[in-house]
């Protein structure tokens, strides 16, 4: 079984807070990671809600939780029981009266707007998140090129081969194009979502433009941002917004978007292996959206990331705010011998930047000029972790 870096988190936050609701997209390993802590907590109450047998006993769910009020209660797919919510909350404050302050519930959901919504209404100031990605590149092994290639879902990046990866890959977003955008409310055909999320893939980590996607899908503006928020709302999707600084430049004010899984991206474009995959005109642009999710991964709770781009060409792929107040600017490379740009030089002073990085798939860190650092990914992963 791979180890989660993330249990140690949620432990943490189980210790602080009553509820810690678990976010995270399908089959990304919500209920093994709650399983293995409810296998490591004395006396802790499972329930699938997507199990009719548990879903049965909260038919009166408060009269049910009382007689489990000393234990922590894990709740999957609790998404499922929108009514819970309410009751949890008289659970927790009647719990707190006991003079338990923290470690009631543990709640997973697919992520979605209505949870997010349901959980932060009825669970104000109750309530912790934490967000469950895909294996990252240190948890996935030491293969870097593999964990690009695959992505970070569990089953495939486990696979016993590429194909049987992909094949894994292309059911998973069969099923969400058939069955989970239609239950999140998009009502369009399965092959307009594909085509979007087909062209998504193409323009990874570029600058989002509805209209030019709206023209090509023949739908409307208004109606292809509904289609992003819900992809993004779903955790498939990620909005890296720009860095707003007064630097007397013309500045991008647009976001990027980026598919979060880098597998994902390969699967809607039919690039099966490693060689497909380098000879790709998409292959640049795959490994940004890749080292980015994996630093937003690894940065500590609470930062911020952004990036940051002049109309004149000054550009930083991923800028991060860290609660220490430290900047870190990184530029992503997909190259052994980097080099440094002038764009990053010029960006890195108008930000002010703490510390400047170029990523690189190499296996070494070393210094190249001006304070800028060349560094492979799993190394800057392990400073940012460190940096907590």
């Amino acid at each position: 079984m791979i180890a989660r870096r993330h249990k140690e988190l949620i432990r943490r936050d189980l210790a602080h807070f009553p509820s810690v609701v678990l976010l995270g997209p399908r089959q990304v390993g919500k209920t093994t990671l709650a399983r293995e802590l409810a296998g490591e907590v004395p006396d802790c109450l499972y329930l699938d809600l997507e199990d009719p047998s548990d879903a049965a006993r909260l038919t009166n769910a408060g009269r049910y939780l009382n007689l489990h009020r000393h234990r922590l209660v894990i709740l999957d797919e609790v998404q499922r029981l929108p009514g819970l919510f309410q009751v949890l909350r008289g659970q927790i404050d009647a719990r707190r009266r006991e003079g338990r302050g923290s470690g009631h519930f543990l709640l997973l959901g697919s992520a979605s707007g209505s949870l997010l919504r349901q959980s932060a209404e009825s669970l104000a100031g109750r309530v912790a998140y934490h967000e469950l990605p895909g294996l990252d590149a240190i948890e996935s092994g030491p293969d870097l090129d593999r964990s690009w290639l695959r992505g970070g879902f569990p089953d495939s990046v486990t696979a016993a081969s590429d194909d049987l990866s992909m094949r894994w890959r292309s059911n998973f977003i069969r099923t969400y194009l058939e069955r989970d955008l239609p239950q999140a409310g998009l009502s369009a055909p399965a092959e307009t979502l594909r085509r979007l999320w087909t062209m998504l893939a193409h323009r990874q980590s570029a600058i989002f433009n509805a209209a030019e996607l709206a023209r090509s899908l023949g739908i409307s503006v208004p109606t292809v941002n509904r289609y992003v928020d819900t992809l993004a709302d779903l955790m498939l999707l990620r909005r890296v917004q720009p860095w707003f600084v007064n630097v007397g430049k013309r500045l991008i004010k647009t976001p990027k978007l980026l598919i979060r899984d880098s597998g994902v991206v390969h699967a809607l474009l039919n690039i099966r292996t490693l060689d497909d995959l380098l000879g790709h005109p998409v292959a640049g642009a795959s490994w940004e959206g890749f080292v980015v999710e994996n630093l937003i991964a690894a940065a500590p709770p609470g930062t911020a990331g952004w990036f940051y781009r002049t109309r004149a060409g000054a550009e930083i792929d991923l800028l991060l705010h860290l609660p220490s107040q430290e900047s870190w600017a990184i530029e992503v490379k997909r190259s052994t011998a980097p080099r440094v740009p002038k764009g990053f030089r010029i960006a890195t002073a108008d930000v002010d930047a703490t510390r400047r990085f170029i990523v690189h798939p190499g296996s070494e860190a070393y210094p190249l000029d001006e304070g800028i650092t060349a560094i492979p990914l799993p190394t800057l992963m392990e400073r940012l972790i460190g940096a907590e």
